[in-house]
């Protein structure tokens, strides 16, 4: 359940908005009740501060704490689509979050297009996530559950992204896949603790060792892949963007209107 707080600050966001899903724990599947909520999506600046000299505001973010935290961040569709021709896997969770709460008739062809998005090299973005966050994981005393199950989301989430050809960020989702035992005891202990849930010191070789042996494997999955070695969306989401401008100029409806039609006549 979506708390009214998060969707009255989405209703309220200063541009329109192509979408705003909801991501971090709760995306991820193990969100205690004191876990605040990560917004993100993807705004339309109007045409007229595209086309003028004002600096335009790429990125949004708003920071609310009052009877829940929430975190909304988006971008202007012109930088989100950029994003996407990266090898960047925050964008393509943001944008494939099945936790809608705000979504476009536009919201679905993109999510169609983007298929076009993800490529080999996606391996790299996971790969350096999960370091970095095991780096952070060791840095702690005492560790916590936490960023621990943020190492293993991310390097799951990479091991099923070069497999498949799928976006899938909950580990709970992941793990009847890869069946992890201590995963499921690790999320049971989050759900039911809090944000700042502690891990006893003598487990810790057991997670490095499992962290060694999945890094391999995603290494591994990521030199197997059939995944593409670069990005074919790029004019899809061209026209898609040009589209979407022309929407925020009422008078030129028509013309978005025929540049549709033909492109349903070409394809």
């Amino acid at each position: 359940m979506i708390p009214d707080a998060v969707m009255e600050a989405v209703r309220k966001h200063k541009y329109p908005l192509l979408f705003a899903t909801v991501s971090g724990a709760h995306l991820y599947g193990f969100a205690s009740a004191d876990s605040d909520w990560d917004l993100r999506g993807a705004h339309i600046l109007p045409a007229d501060q595209v086309l003028g000299l004002n600096e335009l505001e790429e990125t949004t973010e708003l920071n609310e704490n009052s009877d829940i935290e929430l975190d909304l961040v988006t971008h202007d569709v012109r930088k989100f689509f950029t994003l996407l021709l990266r090898p960047n896997g925050y964008v393509l969770e943001q944008l494939y979050s099945p936790i809608v709460v705000h979504t476009t008739p536009e919201h679905a062809e993109l999510k169609r297009i983007a298929q076009g998005c993800i490529t080999r090299f996606h391996v790299y973005h996971y790969l350096g996530f999960a370091a970095n966050q095991w780096k952070l994981f060791q840095k702690e005393s005492p560790r916590r559950v936490k960023p621990l199950l943020y190492v293993f989301r991310v390097l799951l989430t990479g091991i099923h992204l070069m497999t498949t050809g799928e976006v899938e960020p909950n580990l709970l989702i992941l793990n009847d896949t890869f069946k992890l035992p201590f995963l499921e005891d690790l999320i049971a202990r989050k759900i039911t603790g809090t944000e700042h849930e502690c891990l006893e010191q003598e487990q810790s070789d057991l997670y490095e060792a499992r962290f060694l042996e999945l890094e391999a494997q995603l290494k591994q999955a990521g030199e197997g892949t059939s995944l593409p070695p670069g990005p074919t969306a790029k004019a899809a989401l061209h026209s898609l963007l040009v589209d979407l401008r022309l929407q925020s100029i009422p008078e030129l409806s028509g013309l978005r209107a025929a540049r549709r039609k033909l492109g349903d006549d070409l394809r």
